[in-house]
């Protein structure tokens, strides 16, 4: 079982390398590896598991938060209480997106990021991404709102890229008002 200190803090350089794609079949490991990433998102969701096992909540999370360099992520979406829907995705991109952008009201959150930054991250409202499933077959996924958030969150991790990077240190919540609050 996956901890929350088994999780690369922003500390650590790793965060910013650029993850390499997966080739098919995939190795045991990444798929032991993978499962145990839905596990903890699943778990860290749902309030009684998360206290028990001391997880902090995370809906998403890609390989290189567990450094591991590959282009691999997991997304837990809760879409009603206790009831998930679970992407796997290797080697995703995103290959087309609204132009309608959103940001987090609250802010966006990571698990490698141990406390609250304040601030605004421009996301676009939809996304499709493409990818592949664990057997190496091709998907593709329409998301919207929370859910295209976490894409462009976790694909944001494959590319070195910290949420914390794209905020203005000079001006958090610059443009705020070009964009969604959800």
């Amino acid at each position: 079982m996956l901890k929350t200190k088994d999780i690369l803090d922003e500390k650590d350089k790793r965060l910013h390398t650029i993850s390499k794609e997966v080739t098919f079949p995939l190795d045991e490991k990444d798929i032991e590896t993978m499962n145990l990433m839905v596990e903890y998102l699943t778990n860290s969701q749902i309030e009684d598991l998360a206290e028990k096992y001391d997880l902090r909540p995370g809906m998403g999370m890609a390989a290189i938060q567990l450094g591991i360099p590959k282009r691999y992520i997991t997304i837990v979406h809760e879409y009603d209480d206790q009831k998930f829907d679970t992407y796997i995705v290797c080697n995703p991109k995103i290959i087309s997106n609204s132009e309608e952008m959103i940001y987090v009201e609250l802010g966006e959150g990571c698990l490698s990021i141990n406390r609250d930054v304040e601030g605004i991250v421009p996301r676009y409202a939809r996304v499709t991404v493409e990818g592949y499933d664990i057997n190496g077959k091709k998907i593709r996924i329409r998301a919207r709102e929370e859910l295209a958030i976490a894409f462009q969150h976790e694909i944001d991790h494959l590319n070195g890229i910290l949420f914390t990077d794209k905020i203005d240190p000079k001006n958090p919540y610059k443009d705020q008002d070009k964009y969604r609050p959800i």
